[in-house]
Order: structure tokens, then C-alpha cells, then sequence
């Protein structure tokens, strides 16, 4: 495997639900401190300053370290695990997938408990099953005590359990946690770009913490920092998929997506505009898109202190919010590239002008 590989791998298997980002934070932080100089905020989110030919601008580029897991909310006299979603989880998607509980005494596996179909009546085959009437089996009988024997407790976390792999197309990828350790990975292969390259400004490459609750973290870290201008590093949702979404711009190959609008965040339309011409002119393939349901940390970067021009750029992704994403390497190349032009162009009096009135 290649760098880009390596680090995908590592950064995709950590754990990281909402609130407890360590596992991701700790990689996360191993590879940027070649390249920049780590500073955290007080909910935990990931700062690395590189600083160019100028102090000024401040330009962020911004992932988000946690992925969507669970955690315990109870558990049942006959020690099964009843849970709660940390982040928006569909109820299919999860019955039967393998799970690691994150007790004191460290993970224990544990699958979420499903019926077979051959007792399932009718009318709980057309039903889709909340997440409050699941749970978890983590392989005990004749009243186990869990708490005490493996150290499992009300609000350990529980994290999906898939391991990275590169499929029988070698450019595409296979994990969890896509949504958004791939843009974390984005973010740290900027920074090494620039480890050697000049640019005009100061870069933050920021890890952010419990977006999926909230968009959290990028509320404290935003304050922290303080950025003239944001690149929020999220996810494209790919639709090419059954049965009748092939044609969709919103694809693996159709290069960076480029939210135009979503649900908590109306871009800088000068900067959507310089960005479009940025691909265009390095010859980068994108997509523009919306999501009207749904946000980024763009939510709460934008609106922070005076007002911030951010904008999202985001790696597609077949099946976010799942045991198990697909990316297309191609447009994690792509995505690194539009960015890092975008960056060489963000000298003080390009980044002014997308405020002037």
C-alpha cells in the first residue's frame, strides 16, 4: 500500500464515535506533526498550524474526526445490551452487524441481535426496526454478569466493527468511518503538500470533534482559531447505485462535490464561484450538489464571530452512515489537488475580496 493507502487504513479503523475521538485524534496527530505545529481546543478537536509566506490570511481546512456509533444505554437483566445512536443511524442498516464495546476492560465484541425471517410475521417483515428496539448480544447465557466480568457500563460507547480494504478495483476502498476520516486523510495530505511548496497564507488543518451531534467541535475550534476563510472537507453522498441512479452527477469518478446548498449553511457565493474556477482551470473534474437534509460543520463555521466565507468540498461516498463506505481513489486525488490550488490562491487580497461590499 501507498501513503495514501496506509493512512486511510489506520485513520478508518480507529475508533472515534461523538465525544470520544481519542483513537482517531491520536492518528490523526501522529501524521500531521511532521508537517505542522499541534494545538487542541477544550472539547478535544485537532489544530495544525502551518504558516506560509504570511500570517494573514487564516485559512482552515476542516474534517471531522468522529463517525456515527452507539452507546449503551442499558443493560437487560439477562445482560443483552440495549443502545442509542450517536449520530443518524437507519435502522436496517444495522441488525446483524458486528460491534465493538468499548468497556473498561477493553472492546468486547458483540453483534446487533436480529430475528431469524423464519419467526418473523408478516408485520414485522414490513416494519423497519427503530434502534430503541434493538440489541446487543455479546455472546453470554444463564445471566452473565457483564458489568462486572467484562467491565461493561451505562454510557460506554460502541463503535461498528470493519476493517479497511482495497477491492478487486484497486482504486476502490472499502471501511467505516468514511464519513469523515477520508476528508481527516484529505486534510493531512494537504499539509504535507505544503510541507515543501510555498503558499501566501497561515493553514489550520483542523480534526473536529462531534459533528455528528451537533456540528460541536466546530464551533469551539472556529472560535479558537479564528479563520478568515473555511474549507469544510466533508463527504459527497454517491447515488450510483440501484436501481435507477447511474446517470447521477453524485457519483464514484465524478470528481470533488461541491455543496452549493445544504441545510445549515448557503455558501460564499464568490468563493463557490472561485473554487468552480479553480477545477476548471487545473483541469479537475467535480460536481456541484445540495443536500437539504443534513449539514457540515460549515453550520457553525460560517456563523462564527463576524462571519466566516466558507464553502464544502467533499470525496463521494457510497454508503455513509454504515458499517461500510466505498470510495473511488481518483477523487480522493482529485479533491487533494482542488484544495491545494484553492490554498496557493488565497493571499490576502483574494480572500478580502469575497466580503467586499
Amino acid at each position: 500500500m501507498d501513503y495514501t493507502e496506509n493512512l486511510l487504513k489506520e485513520i478508518t479503523e480507529a475508533p472515534g464515535v461523538p465525544g470520544y475521538e481519542d483513537g482517531a485524534r491520536q492518528v490523526m496527530a501522529r501524521y500531521m506533526k511532521e508537517f505542522a505545529e499541534i494545538n487542541y481546543d477544550k472539547l478535544g478537536s485537532i489544530i495544525g498550524r502551518k504558516t506560509g509566506s504570511s500570517e494573514t490570511p487564516r485559512v482552515s481546512i476542516v474534517g471531522h474526526l468522529d463517525e456515527v456509533g452507539f452507546m449503551v444505554k442499558e443493560i437487560t437483566k439477562e445482560s443483552f445490551i440495549k443502545f442509542l445512536p450517536l449520530g443518524g443511524w437507519w435502522g436496517h442498516v444495522a441488525l446483524g452487524q458486528r460491534v465493538w464495546v468499548m468497556g473498561a476492560n477493553g472492546p468486547v465484541l458483540g453483534v446487533v441481535g436480529s430475528k431469524p425471517p423464519h419467526i418473523l410475521p408478516q408485520k414485522e417483515r414490513e416494519k423497519v426496526l427503530e434502534i430503541g428496539e434493538m440489541f446487543i448480544d455479546v455472546g453470554t447465557m444463564d445471566k452473565f454478569d457483564i458489568k462486572k466480568k467484562l467491565g461493561i457500563r451505562v454510557g460506554d460507547v460502541i463503535v461498528p466493527d470493519s476493517q479497511f480494504a482495497i477491492m478487486n478495483n484497486e482504486k476502490m476502498y472499502l471501511s467505516k468511518a468514511f464519513d469523515n476520516r477520508v476528508s481527516c486523510a484529505v486534510v493531512i495530505d494537504v499539509l504535507r503538500h505544503f510541507k515543501k511548496a510555498a503558499h501566501p497564507n497561515t493553514i489550520f488543518g483542523i480534526g473536529t470533534v462531534q459533528e455528528e451531534v451537533g456540528s460541536r467541535g466546530a464551533r469551539t475550534v472556529s472560535y479558537k482559531v479564528d479563520p478568515d476563510l473555511a474549507i469544510i472537507a466533508d463527504v459527497g453522498i454517491a447515488q450510483d447505485v440501484p436501481p435507477e441512479n447511474f446517470s447521477k452527477a453524485e457519483r464514484l469518478g465524478g470528481g470533488p462535490a461541491i455543496l452549493v446548498y445544504d441545510a445549515g449553511m448557503i455558501p460564499n457565493v464568490r468563493l463557490r464561484q472561485m473554487v468552480i474556477r479553480t477545477a476548471e482551470e487545473n483541469k479537475i473534474p467535480f460536481h456541484l450538489t445540495t443536500m437539504e437534509r443534513g449539514g457540515t460543520d460549515g453550520a457553525e463555521i460560517h456563523k462564527s464571530r463576524a462571519g466566516v466565507p466558507s464553502i464544502v468540498i467533499g470525496v463521494p461516498v457510497r454508503y455513509i452512515h454504515s458499517h461500510n463506505g466505498i470510495i473511488y481513489r481518483g477523487d480522493y486525488d482529485n479533491t487533494v489537488k482542488l484544495i491545494i490550488a484553492l490554498i496557493k490562491k488565497m493571499n490576502k487580497k483574494a480572500v478580502d475580496a469575497l466580503t467586499a461590499i
